[in-house]
């Protein structure tokens, strides 16, 4: 059984795509360390030609990969995306329908193509390189009365018109007066930091990555030293100052940091297996951050679950098949725990 939109709880905005993940241990890893947001690069011979044992397919895409997790936890969540009238369209429908994600925010558009990423997955750490190819999302529409009467939004990274969808998101935020979390994307914090800054100004929660939040900060403060902006405590407190209620911050393998205006707490990451494709991992740690918000707990518990979901995520291929449900979860709770810094 599907909710009618009004009766959402959340929200979730932004891409969905199929994804089509290329596992190899061919590349070589290249350290950058005098680039602060891309410390790493990977290498393959130029004209050369690599074989792929397996590839894997899964739903792919922000919007979609946090809605999934959302449901998966048992909340009333819808994804708000835009698919192509083609056949990845339709295999990503029957995906939603198995999951038993809810379909009528999916609007289908018969001239886009849906969007498509392939993934370059090294198998030796369960790193990856994302090649994305955005249409049907590059025509991404806010209505109006499809907001009415949800609590939350979570906007993620959008393209398009995106500077004009956020200000409409915005306007129905002080319309409807639902809460509003925000998950920025790079080339939106690249192309116009002062439109992410404004939303990041009216927010309830925001989650983002390390890189994402030295994107944000060094934009506005370009002279600041490299030790600053390494300093996730600084980057916590000066994203809170811009507006964030609630700050969720990820930084890879080094776990997860958040901050509330009165208390700072650092979790590091948990796997239980092989870390497998770190593909979804900051979206299922943002739908388990988000789900324990939802659920009226701390952001300690914010961190409990969102590091229990992404460590669950990278032991499969893909965002969703390994996303957590509410039982599976309590298990993972009592090995999880987070320190607070203050």
């Amino acid at each position: 059984m599907f909710f009618t939109a009004p009766s959402y709880r959340i929200i979730c905005v932004g891409s969905t795509s199929k994804d089509i993940f290329f596992p190899t241990d061919e590349g070589t890893i290249i350290a950058t360390p005098e680039d602060i947001t891309s410390q790493q690069k990977i290498a393959f011979e130029l004209g050369g030609k690599y074989r792929v044992e397996n590839r894997y397919e899964a739903v792919g895409g922000v919007a979609a990969n946090v809605s999934h997790g959302l449901v998966r936890f048992g909340h009333r969540a819808a994804c708000y995306s835009k698919i192509g009238h083609d056949e990845i369209g339709d295999w990503i429908l029957d995906e939603f329908r198995q999951e038993k994600v809810p379909t009528d925010l999916l609007f289908v558009d018969s001239l886009a193509k849906t969007d498509l990423s392939a993934i370059i997955v090294l198998t030796q750490n369960g790193e990856r390189i994302i090649f994305h190819n955005r249409d049907a999302n590059e025509k991404l529409e806010i209505i109006d009365e499809k907001f009415k009467g949800t609590e939350w939004v979570f906007v993620s990274a959008l393209n398009g018109d995106w500077r004009g969808n956020l200000k409409k998101i915005l306007l129905l935020k002080e319309k409807y007066g639902f809460s509003l979390v925000v998950n920025p994307g790079q080339h939106n914090i690249k192309e116009d930091v002062s439109a992410v800054s404004e939303m990041i100004a009216e927010s309830d929660v925001l989650v983002l990555n390390k890189d994402e939040a030295i994107g944000l900060i060094i934009q506005a403060k370009k002279d600041l030293p490299k030790e600053r902006l390494e300093d996730e405590l600084f980057l916590l407190e000066t994203l809170h100052r811009a507006g964030a209620k609630i700050v969720g911050m990820t930084d890879g393998k080094r776990g997860a940091w958040s901050f509330d205006g009165k208390e700072y707490w650092f979790c590091p990451i948990h796997t239980r297996s092989k870390v497998i494709d770190t593909t979804g991992a900051g979206d299922a740690f943002g739908s388990g951050f988000l789900s324990a918000l939802l659920e009226g707990r701390s952001i300690e518990y914010g961190l409990k679950y969102g590091i229990a979901n992404s460590g669950s995520v990278v032991g499969e291929y893909g965002a969703i098949k390994g996303l957590l449900s509410p039982d599976i979860l309590k298990t993972f709770l009592k090995e999880i725990t987070p320190e607070r810094l203050n």
